[in-house]
């Protein structure tokens, strides 16, 4: 249990926003294998004025998605407030809003938005201020650990400047903008956030496994964390990570008979059911889905060649029992 702002949250290991990967399928999915707190799929706030249909899709949600936290990306604080509203009354239970100055894409930066905040700190603050004075839910903002460089002295400044504004916790990746999703994780950086702030911090970057997520703790003192990819395919590391850090054992880990059921009777049904695209966009999509479960299985690249080849659902279901 943790507190952002004024809301309680049931755990503190999150599952991060990740675009074309976090739909409702996959929010169920790794609910049912103990996250408790999830984001939507990153929303661009741009899209949600103009009204895009498929923006409005990446909100899907059921009354058992909860609690669902969402996060907004943009450079413009006055639209970033009026998507905010936008978002609030097409989705009412939302726990906080997350402001993105984190993503490292290049169509992202371009539009001045993202990690591209971390080199204009003020329009970052400003758009802080704005949805954290005229917000009623809590603001949070996720960041990285600079833009080019390591500047501890610009960082912590920064962090003090946002809890000024009024949010009410940050979540930040251990990595800069120019080293994108590569390099080691700088936990001294996110240390000294929080050293630097009383709000929570949560730590990102690299949880792959339950050590890994330890080392996070253990190494910034950060007060929780957010799994990204280390999720995918792996939708059960959120209960290994719980089960780790308190009693520090593993569970048993599952074996490629799990992986297949997990993966066809339970995430790529959800897909069937959930996801609003054509049947063959859908089987596109559930090829992807199913590439992720693959990792570790003997000759695993043979098994994805082969299924890039694969036209529908059927040929798909029927590869996966006969591995």
């Amino acid at each position: 249990m943790i507190k952002i702002g004024n809301k309680e949250i049931p755990s503190n290991i999150i599952m991060a926003p990740m675009s074309g990967c976090t739909d409702l399928a996959f929010r169920t999915t790794v609910r049912k294998y103990g996250a408790s707190v999830c984001f939507f799929e990153m929303v661009d706030a741009t899209s949600l004025i103009m009204k895009s249909t498929k923006t409005f899709r990446m909100l899907k949600t059921t009354s058992k998605d909860r609690p669902i936290a969402a996060q907004l990306i943009g450079s413009n604080p006055i639209q970033m407030l009026d998507a905010a509203h936008i978002l609030l009354d097409t989705v009412s239970e939302i726990m906080f809003l997350d402001i993105n100055s984190a993503c490292p894409v290049r169509k992202v930066l371009k539009k001045k938005s993202g990690a591209y905040l971390m080199k204009s700190p003020d329009t970052l603050i400003k758009i802080a201020e704005t949805l954290s004075n005229k917000l009623k839910l809590p603001v949070t903002v996720k960041i990285r650990t600079g833009y080019d460089k390591n500047d501890l002295s610009d960082l912590t400044d920064l962090a003090r400047r946002l809890e000024d504004t009024g949010i009410s916790a940050i979540f930040i990746h251990g990595r800069t903008c120019k080293q994108m999703y590569s390099g080691e994780i700088d936990y001294t950086s996110i240390r000294e956030v929080k050293s630097a702030v009383s709000i929570p911090v949560f730590g990102s970057g690299n949880i792959f496994s339950p050590e890994l997520a330890k080392k996070m703790f253990d190494e910034t003192g950060c007060d929780g964390i957010t799994v990204a990819r280390g999720a995918l395919g792996t939708p059960w590391i959120f209960k290994d990570i719980e089960s780790y850090l308190k009693t520090g054992k593993f569970i048993k880990p599952k074996n490629i008979t799990d992986k297949k059921r997990i993966a066809l009777t339970e995430h790529i049904k959800y897909i069937k059911k959930y996801r609003e695209r054509s049947s063959e966009g859908n089987v596109g999509f559930m090829k992807k889905i199913v590439m992720w479960y693959t990792k570790g299985f003997p000759d695993a690249s043979s098994i994805r060649n082969k299924i890039c080849k694969i036209k529908n659902y059927g040929q798909l279901s029927d590869f996966i029992k006969s591995i």
